[in-house]
């Protein structure tokens, strides 16, 4: 369909700003694209020239990003694709010295901005946190939410960025405060991507979802033809993402996109596609698909290979030809806006531009390791010529020598150097440079441990870690009630206090999620806070991301915790890492509301920890073993700026629970266990549902004579922050840990956190043990459970015959 005909009815009054084609302006973007085209090209050879080590850069899109850029208003929000620099540049958000300065992986936040070396190149953010960790005014500045590689991946967190907009101006009057974070929910959340990553499922959900919930977003898509070397017919349906979107388009009378194609080396007519796009999408909040084709790519996907390996002749010819800064010059040239001569300048000041920014960036980046590597040439020398031996003399001049001598050194080749001296120096006691060279490994390991391991959690004020525990407080007025009217009473009283706080999922809203914590809540605050959402697992976790970003705060629910899988891999790829891949830039304070572990069945009684403590370091994960504790976890999170995934007991719904009187006040701490029952033979290191597992099992112990200590460990991430437990097993010396994941999963993990990093295997008396669940799904119905997880028979026997080997005569053999 016609561009003219899709979005004629929606083109505004004035669009002489977007759509402007004043010559001053055409020629500021011309050498924007060009600048920006060197930039790939210098940057290409950078990588060849084993400057750096990978590249992928953002050549053949310089136009249509340009007119995105014309576009975008600031309190805009882009989630993108790792080609858009040109947009970047356009947007003034990144300069050429911050581009290759992230090419180099410069550590320095002022050399790059987006995530200080901590991403490849092409990967873009800006700042919305300041450097004590508070919001900026994000209304004023323009957003680009940090860029993760895997294909697809910026979608999720799409449609969250889109849905918050919506929700500010849903709830304008409860939200009118907070303009630091929207105006109105004018804001539009832009996305990219390229055609091939379309065939991932993650777009489809997307895009599915957006449709449904007509949130404010302009979805472009690069259509270059392929995916690294596999062409469209092997990826897209008709060849055509438009086309195979076209049952999305909007009617008359059913609510749809707007679908739009557009060539992409038609500069006039991509400006008025994205004016008019942009005014559709932020006045009527109408989601719109902008198919941009014939886009090229000259230098092939990555510095990996050339893509005249697998694309024809002829394809390369129409390369040439269509250029989009080959067809935009040519269109000035027609308009009469600049002449040859002029236009051979702006792209010959473009080279030197980026060359001189390239030189420059590299200068600096190794000029902020050079007095590390100086440093340590001197004190290798010192140290040779203090050394008596001629050998160590030797070897350290060698030392000193090869580092001197290196190339293009990093700082892994300083500390080699010095950790190779001190090696060789082990034995020369009196050699004053001993106790130098490790007063700099150790003033360089806490550099290097900011530079490069830092902010995986909240630093700041704000970390959970630092909430004030709030004890709960009890009456004789306190109601005894089902645990999830406990959960309710929690959450009526955070929607109550917190406008920011919204909660959605399948089933949360009309019915109150199905097991009746939210039950009524809908109807009390708006279904524009508690809210329904389709089966799209992957996509709730994006829309909490999305929405989290934008200073809300979600409570995004999966169903069954078995179905955290279909959302893990946004989660562990862009929330798990957020804080960290943009050095504190930005942050996403989602909570993960979830419900696991004893039910019944394969599909819904769950508890994969393993996988989940391997893939999201940097979200904390949180066991309450009832709701009160469940309640407090949420009290804790919400007063705090990290994200946390809270596991409820999906068989504790209907035990009957004492709600305290400071329900949506008091707050449990993080990775801080506490002791159920007290005891002096043998420590049980547990959680969640398994606690009450663990309690029945010492009740049949307590008979047998065996008495045990029971630790709830209440979080996994964190784990016991002040050492407890070791403090237990000096009092027992013997340890279990149980639960109901797989075998080697959470078990090995709390072992390992206990006898390695508390040393507390010095303490043991007999080996330690783990009881976890069969290593197969469990089995459905009762029998299922009870042959499938640990059970009150297991703990008790292993339990025993733990004693029974300590002490046969007072423990005989049970069986």
């Amino acid at each position: 369909m016609q561009t003219k005909e899709t979005l004629k009815e929606s083109t505004p009054q004035n669009t002489n700003q977007n759509t402007s084609f004043e010559p001053q302006e055409v020629l500021k973007y011309y050498r924007i694209g060009w600048e920006s085209r060197n930039a790939s090209l210098l940057g290409r050879k950078e990588v060849f020239a084993g400057k750096a080590k990978f590249g992928i850069f953002g050549d053949g899109k310089e136009v249509p990003q340009i007119a995105m850029a014309k576009a975008f208003q600031k309190g805009d929000f882009r989630s993108g694709y790792y080609r858009d620099q040109t947009f970047m540049l356009a947007l003034e958000e990144i300069t050429l010295e911050q581009y290759f300065a992230q090419l180099y992986a410069h550590t320095d936040l002022e050399a790059d901005p987006a995530s200080a070396g901590r991403q490849m190149n092409g990967h873009f953010a800006t700042r919305s946190l300041d450097e004590n960790g508070n919001w900026k005014n994000l209304t004023e500045q323009y957003n680009s939410s940090a860029d993760i590689s895997p294909t697809a991946g910026q979608m999720p967190r799409l449609v969250g960025l889109a849905s918050a907009s919506k929700t500010y101006r849903q709830n304008a009057e409860i939200l009118s405060e907070y303009t630091n974070f929207s105006k109105n929910g004018n804001e539009i959340a832009f996305g990219t991507i390229g055609d091939a990553s379309t065939s991932e499922g993650l777009f489809w959900e997307a895009m599915n979802a957006m449709g449904v919930l007509q949130v404010p977003v302009i979805m472009s898509v690069w259509d270059d033809g392929y995916g690294i070397s596999v062409p469209k017919k092997y990826q897209t349906t008709k060849e055509s993402i438009s086309e195979a979107l076209a049952g999305f388009q909007r009617t008359e009378t059913q609510k749809g996109y707007e679908i739009v194609k557009v060539k992409g080396w038609d500069y006039p007519e991509l400006c008025r596609v994205y004016a008019k796009a942009a005014h559709l999408c932020r006045t009527e909040h109408q989601p719109i698909l902008i198919h941009v084709e014939e886009v090229t790519q000259p230098q092939g996907h990555s510095t990996s290979g050339s893509h005249t390996r697998y694309k024809p002749a002829e394809r390369l010819e129409f390369e040439k030809e269509f250029d989009c800064l080959v067809q935009m010059r040519k269109w000035i040239l027609e308009e009469g806006i600049a002449i040859d001569e002029e236009l051979d300048k702006i792209e010959k000041d473009s080279f030197v531009r980026a060359r001189d920014a390239r030189n420059y960036a590299w200068k600096i980046f190794n000029e902020d390791m050079k007095s590390d590597q100086d440093d340590a040439l001197f004190l290798l020398e010192k140290g040779a010529n203090q050394s008596s031996n001629i050998a160590v003399k030797n070897e350290l001049l060698e030392i000193h020598s090869t580092l001197k001598n290196t190339l293009n050194a990093m700082r892994l080749d300083t500390i080699k150097a010095v950790k190779a001296a001190l090696r060789i120096l082990k034995n020369e006691l009196e050699n004053p440079v001993r106790i130098d060279l490790k007063l700099f490994l150790e003033r360089t390991k806490e550099e290097n441990h900011d530079r490069y391991n830092s902010h995986l959690y909240s630093e700041t004020e704000l970390s959970a870690l630092k909430v004030e525990e709030i004890k709960p407080i009890y009456s004789d007025e306190s109601p005894v009630v089902d645990g999830r009217e406990v959960l309710q009473s929690c959450f009526i009283n955070a929607f109550e206090n917190n406008p920011l706080v919204v909660a959605f999922g399948e089933d949360v809203g009309k019915i109150g999620d199905v097991n009746q914590a939210f039950a009524g809540l809908q109807e009390q605050f708006g279904e524009s806070r508690i809210t329904d959402t389709g089966i799209r697992e992957a996509t709730i976790m994006g829309q909490g991301i999305g929405m989290a970003m934008r200073g809300l705060r979600p409570i995004a629910e999966i169903q069954y915790l078995d179905y955290l899988l279909y959302g893990l891999q946004i989660l562990s790829d862009d929330l798990a890492c957020l804080r960290y891949r943009t050095k504190a830039g930005q942050k996403a304070p989602l909570i993960i509301r979830t419900r696991g572990h004893r039910l019944e069945g394969v599909w819904h009684a769950g508890s994969p920890i393993g996988t989940i403590l391997g893939a999201l370091r940097g979200i904390y994960v949180l066991v309450p073993r009832d709701m009160t504790q469940a309640a407090g976890f949420y009290n804790t999170m919400l007063k705090s700026d990290d994200p946390a995934l809270i596991i409820e007991c999906l068989n504790g719904y209907r035990l009957k629970e004492k709600t305290p009187d400071n329900v949506g006040e008091f707050t449990v701490p993080l990775g801080v266990p506490e002791i159920l029952r007290e005891g002096s033979d043998i420590t049980v290191v547990t959680y969640g549902s398994m606690c009450r597992i663990v309690m029945d099992s010492a009740e049949q112990l307590e008979k047998l004579g065996v008495n045990i200590e029971v630790i709830d460990v209440q979080t996994l991430l964190p784990f016991d922050r002040h050492h407890a437990i070791v403090e237990s097993i000096k009092k027992t010396n013997r340890v279990i840990f149980a639960d109901e994941d797989v075998s080697g999963g959470g078990t090995a993990y709390m072992m390992q956190k206990v006898l390695d990093e508390q040393n507390a295997y010095q303490f043991l008396d007999s080996k330690p043990i783990c009881i976890s669940a069969q290593d197969h799904r469990p089995a459905y119905a009762t029998d299922g459970d009870y042959f499938s997880k640990p059970n009150p028979e297991d703990i008790t026997e292993v339990a025993y015959n733990l004693m029974n080997e300590f002490n046969p005569e007072q423990f005989p053999e049970l069986y």
